[in-house]
């Protein structure tokens, strides 16, 4: 079942030749940020797997999730006349939050301490990360909710956000792709230390403090997604155009062709044409009437889409154009805009869901296990294949 063979010979060739290479220079994550990591780490005995402090964090967020889930599916809890989420919860929410951050921040210093770096590490570091950008502004949305007048979300700002969010993370892989380098984006520290503030204030003023006007008229809601926004577009975009622009200037970009460079961007590119046409256009209005679950379906064809040019950079090989999971979801597309499905839209939406969470799981298994394989270790356990 999970035996199929995802990375091609050549991709595997190229993880044989691989080298990490990042760039840090975000001010918080340098002065501040980085020097607590360095002690927590030190905690972590040296009998633990790099990876399993990974999936440990990747699992925390998504617990966080799912608890916000059972109280707010709708994103309609934070609203006024609603009965809202219980302040224990935020407090969870924000304990969480850090403690996945830093188990995220410390892995591969724990990596390097145990001498166990490996692509696999880095990839499976990186595609969890891919998964839980989305998870982020799912479980910030429930604090302001699609039902609270003025200091709400409309569900369709929800769905700006989160694929500005995700467009954010694809920019720092793209760089990779044509630099070599992970050039690590500044918007990531500061989103976490912001995510875990708001959890804490939120369970000390309660969600009702976000109903109130804060200045001029401007709701909390408003200032927090502008600044999210903000960071994506103000510092990462420019960020990475000046990087990729420095290592043209310097003869060192991997790509020889404008085309190759923007190859692994297609695929993002068209997956955000055809969620936007969806949400523009679709007969039941299928965002409106399943916000979290649509909001899921996104993050997650995201993170399979993404996974594959994370491949595809690590092992310095072509990315592919066309990623075949878009295909159903252009025919579920058209079918749904053209008033084909009818009725049927929102249960071949849920269908559909489920196929592609199922697809993604099976995908991260499979290239988790293959690449075990080919370097002979174990992804959870320090020990080495065939011995001790």
């Amino acid at each position: 079942m999970f035996s199929h063979h995802y990375i091609t010979p050549d991709q595997l060739a190229g993880f044989d030749n691989y080298k990490y290479s990042a760039v840090d220079t975000n001010p918080l994550s340098v002065y501040v940020m980085q020097h607590l990591w360095n002690k927590v780490v030190k905690i972590v005995p040296l009998w633990i797997a790099p990876n399993l402090l990974t999936l440990s964090g990747f699992l925390i967020n998504l617990v966080n999730y799912f608890l916000l889930c059972i109280y707010d599916w709708n994103y309609t809890a934070s609203g006024v006349g609603h009965e809202h989420i219980p302040n224990w919860v935020w407090i969870s929410a924000a304990i969480g939050n850090f403690l996945a951050y830093a188990l995220d921040s410390i892995d591969g210093k724990h990596a390097r301490r145990t001498q166990s770096s490996s692509p696999l590490g880095e990839l499976f570091d990186h595609g969890l990360d891919s998964w839980a950008a989305s998870i982020f502004p799912l479980s910030l949305f429930s604090i302001f909710g699609c039902d609270s007048g003025e200091a709400g979300l409309t569900t369709r700002t929800m769905y700006s956000v989160s694929c500005i969010v995700l467009f954010t993370f694809m920019l720092s892989h793209w760089e990779k792709y044509n630099t070599g380098v992970l050039f690590l984006p500044w918007a990531y520290d500061i989103s976490q230390v912001s995510l875990t503030t708001v959890y804490i204030l939120t369970a000390i003023v309660g969600v009702d403090a976000y109903h109130k006007s804060l200045f001029l008229n401007f709701y909390m809601t408003e200032i927090l997604i502008t600044l999210l926004t903000g960071c994506s577009l103000l510092i990462a975009f420019p960020q990475t155009l000046y990087n990729i622009y420095k290592a043209h200037q310097q003869k060192a970009l991997l790509k020889a062709t404008l085309y190759e460079g923007l190859l692994p961007l297609f695929s993002p590119s068209l997956l955000f044409t055809l969620l936007t046409v969806w949400v523009a256009f679709s007969p039941c209005g299928i965002l409106a009437k399943q916000p979290r679950l649509f909001l899921w379906m996104v993050g997650i064809t995201f993170s399979n889409v993404t996974c594959r040019v994370i491949i595809c950079q690590m092992s310095n090989t072509r990315s592919e154009l066309f990623h075949w999971l878009l295909l159903p979801l252009l025919l579920l597309v058209g079918a749904s805009v053209s008033g084909l499905l009818g009725v049927m839209e929102e249960v071949t939406f849920l269908v559909f869901t489920a196929f592609v969470t199922a697809a993604h799981v099976h995908y991260g298994v499979c290239v988790g296990r293959q690449l075990s394989q080919h370097f002979n270790i174990y992804a959870f356990s320090l020990k080495k294949r065939g011995g001790n």
